[in-house]
């Protein structure tokens, strides 16, 4: 290192505002290249033309905000915590990348975090059409173990995504650091943490507002609370998401849902949901099918071990996600394998057809959750051995979590089969139940349903 400065550094080095170069060298910052943040403006600014990533007037408000204390950072200053809750397709995802690339062209240093490697894996395909260097782009998407050595104030703003799928621990062994959420909190002057409480789908998922709160006063930050509340996946249909709350029996909520606004459909017949997956896939590339964990991934090491799913009475077979891809979500080639939680929470799609196993049945007038049901390779419950009505509570929790997380992944329709008959008739006849009080309270408002329709 020695030799190498000497070679390339003339003796009488000039003192520029009274510091040398190797103070000005120390007291630099890493900061991305101008053309990757064109490269990211690019990307943006293409899924705004397909109306992808677009910000409503409720997110414009918190990106402002957010924004105009990125532009009064100065060395020193006081550390800032934004918190934004926000429930199933509220756009978390969306404004966290209109923040990076924000952040990115006023020469921030800046990254995108996530404990989940698939969002991060489809904007970084995304980026690597522009030829940039794999190094350069993981600097701008990292995991959320990624600042266990970080120094204080390294990062200008860390922008975290899915929160609350943030672990105590980082490393394979999920040994090593002490806390994500504090060391992410010490690695940036403003981190934003962008948080559903009520997706919390493994037993290692400990983001919570609380703790945020309690690292941040521990570091005497100031936080920030925001809350994001209009939806617009599922066609912007809020009634959609509550009608799942109240199938699911997480909470009964009163709610006006038309289901002939967004395509809901119950199929008895497996096959048929997969073909039309299949048909919907060719219009965009954005129709996946999806599955509870409820059958093991033997295909995950030998792919000529046989497919994964098999549903013997609806004589259907399919093989999980290939461990081979990053980034199955957006592959040309992937329509035909079937995504699990890990590979679709956070990012969206066009039509879904979602497959619920066994782990949810209707038994004696409700939707109950089975656990045992689960795949024995199945991580999400791992650790969760205690007894008792608590612990039953947690594990039910994070079933229901999962199942209206792959229900609610789709813009345009959600496609459903249920291994349990009872189950389907369940929601067949929740589904027209709904249809009728959505036209009688249309009726009682004085509007005619019929006559629009015609």
């Amino acid at each position: 290192m020695r030799e190498f400065i000497v070679s390339k550094v003339s003796k009488d080095d000039k003192v520029i505002n009274n510091k040398g170069i190797m103070e000005r060298i120390d007291g630099s910052r890493n900061m991305p290249s101008k053309s990757l943040q064109d490269a990211v403006l690019d990307m943006l600014r293409k899924r705004e033309e397909n109306n992808e990533f677009i910000l409503m007037e409720s997110q414009k408000v918190i990106f402002g905000e957010i924004m105009s204390t990125v532009y009064k950072l100065r060395n020193g200053c006081e550390k800032k915590v934004f918190i934004v809750r926000g429930g199933l397709s509220t756009g978390k995802s969306v404004l966290a990348i209109h923040l990076l690339c924000k952040i990115l062209n006023d020469s921030k240093s800046c990254a995108y975090v996530s404990k989940n490697s698939a969002p991060r894996n489809v904007y970084k395909a995304k980026l690597a059409e522009g030829n940039f260097k794999n190094s350069c782009i993981d600097s701008l998407f990292m995991g959320s173990g990624s600042f266990i050595s970080s120094a204080l104030d390294e990062f200008d703003v860390l922008i975290v995504d899915e929160a609350h799928r943030l672990n105590r621990k980082s490393g394979f062994h999920s040994s090593k650091g002490e806390n994500q959420i504090k060391e992410i909190i010490n690695a940036a002057k403003i981190s934003v943490f962008f948080i559903d409480e009520d997706q919390i789908v493994t037993a290692k998922d400990i983001g919570n507002i609380k703790d945020i709160k309690s690292f941040a006063k521990n570091f005497d930050a100031k936080v920030i609370e925001h809350k994001l509340e209009t939806q617009f996946r599922c066609n912007g249909s809020n009634g959609y998401l509550d009608f799942l709350d109240d199938l699911l029996e997480i909470r009964k909520p009163y709610y006006t849902f038309d289901p002939g606004e967004y395509d809901v459909v119950v199929y008895d017949d497996l096959c048929k949901m997969f073909e039309d997956i299949k048909r919907k896939n060719l219009i965009d590339n954005k129709a996946r099918m999806l599955a509870g964990y409820c059958w093991n991934w033997i295909s995950q090491k030998d792919h000529n071990a046989g497919p994964d799913i098999v549903i013997e009475d609806q004589n259907f077979s399919a093989y999980w996600n290939f461990s081979n891809t990053s980034t199955w979500a957006i592959d040309d080639d992937t329509v035909d394998q079937v995504g699990c939680i890990h590979t679709s929470q956070g990012l969206e799609f066009s039509y879904v057809g979602v497959i619920i196993g066994d782990d949810l049945r209707y038994e004696n007038g409700h939707v109950i959750t089975d656990p045992s049901k689960r795949t024995r390779t199945d991580a999400s419950l791992k650790g969760m051995n205690e007894k008792g009505r608590e612990a039953e509570k947690k594990k039910d929790k994070i079933i229901w979590d999962t199942y209206k997380t792959l229900l609610s992944r789709a813009m345009k329709g959600c496609y459903i089969y249920c291994t349990d008959k009872a189950l389907a008739e369940h929601i067949k006849q929740k589904l027209a139940s709904t249809q009728r009080l959505y036209d009688d309270f249309m009726e009682a408002s004085g509007y005619s349903f019929a006559a629009e329709k015609q």
